[in-house]
């Protein structure tokens, strides 16, 4: 199983799954953190961008997500102040220009993108500006793992680790887990070639019941990982427990503001704690996020659910599993 929405892709634009031979099974976990954004927390979203005195901004992959009853872009269509940015420093940004509106970033991601969202709440309270908030939605890698390993369901018998998540994090959190279910995990990255030499010190070690954490992107990560980068979390975040769509709710698997940050909490903020939803009971998601079925064993995939009107947020993704078969397994079946 690889756990990263980039390598997932790369797998099926380049049509790795097929050249490999039929005992090699690959399978796609919760890799793309916009697919394990809960629904309530885009219709929070929705519910604080809808708002008259808001400009609302996000990463521009959020913003078809379908909510409980429409998305984002839906809130723009009908008159809502709607942005996609490339970063929250543009979010502040536009706080600082805009005083008399209140600016939200849809903070939504692994450790990957969460410390330039801590360097935003670090600047906007340096800049004391007290119309910017974050509607935090971070997620964690390691607690996924050991959530997937312990259902009874799991068939896993080894990880590709996601480099960049490794980049931030390092790769130690990952030893212990190894350990403790006997289970390689192979740090890569997300071209072809390190996904098929990822997949090969994988089979290794299976082939010599060897179970440890190796790092096959040593270009880029390194053990320890990014100090800097963690102590920039560590300042702004702690550590809680969070829910995944499709899944539910992990412990200590996700980010939010700590206490003294939460001046920027925008779930706070705007009184949108309360929200609940239901997951859609044609979208089966939430199995293919835990690699238990892949896209096109959904009844509605290709049909009900396309890329133009998705049922669910894999297939609105640009690191979508549903997105991607639909993108590359058609074209090759």
């Amino acid at each position: 199983m690889e756990i990263c929405g980039g390598q997932t892709h790369t797998i099926m634009k380049y049509n790795i799954d097929e050249l490999l031979p039929d005992k090699i099974n690959l399978i796609h976990g919760p890799g793309c953190p916009v697919c394990v954004t809960p629904l309530e927390m885009i219709d929070k979203a929705i519910a604080i961008a809808s708002r008259e005195d808001v400009i609302f901004t996000s990463f521009g992959d959020m913003l078809r997500v379908p909510g409980s009853t429409l998305d984002l872009l839906g809130v723009k269509a009908n008159g809502g102040d709607v942005r996609m940015v490339y970063s929250p420093l543009d979010a502040v940004k536009i706080a600082e220009e805009n005083p008399n509106k209140k600016v939200v970033f849809f903070a939504v991601g692994f450790e990957t993108t969460a410390p330039a969202n801590a360097m935003a709440a670090i600047q906007a309270k340096q800049k004391g500006l007290k119309n910017f908030s974050i509607l935090v939605s971070h997620v964690l890698v390691p607690p996924a793992i050991e959530a997937l390993l312990d259902s009874e369901n799991s068939k896993i018998k080894g990880f590709l680790a996601a480099g960049h998540v490794c980049t931030v994090m390092g790769f130690h959190e990952y030893i212990p887990l190894s350990k403790k279910y006997n289970i390689p995990i192979i740090v890569t990255g997300f071209e072809p070639i390190d996904i098929l030499q990822g997949i090969y010190e994988l089979i290794k070690q299976l082939e010599n019941n060897r179970a440890e954490v190796f790092n096959a992107y040593g270009r880029v990560v390194s053990k320890e990982g990014n100090i800097p980068a963690q102590k920039l979390l560590s300042e702004v975040f702690e550590i809680v427990d969070r829910k995944w769509r499709g899944i539910g709710v992990i412990p200590k698997s996700g980010f939010k503001l700590k206490d003294i940050y939460s001046e920027f909490d925008a779930e706070k903020l705007f009184d949108v704690g309360e929200i609940e939803q239901q997951e859609s009971q044609f979208c089966i998601s939430g199995e293919i996020l835990q690699g238990i079925k892949k896209p096109q064993e959904c009844s509605a995939f290709g049909k009900e659910c396309t890329p133009e009107h998705p049922l669910g947020a894999p297939m609105v993704s640009s690191e979508g599993a549903c997105a991607a078969y639909f993108h590359y397994y058609k074209r090759i079946n």
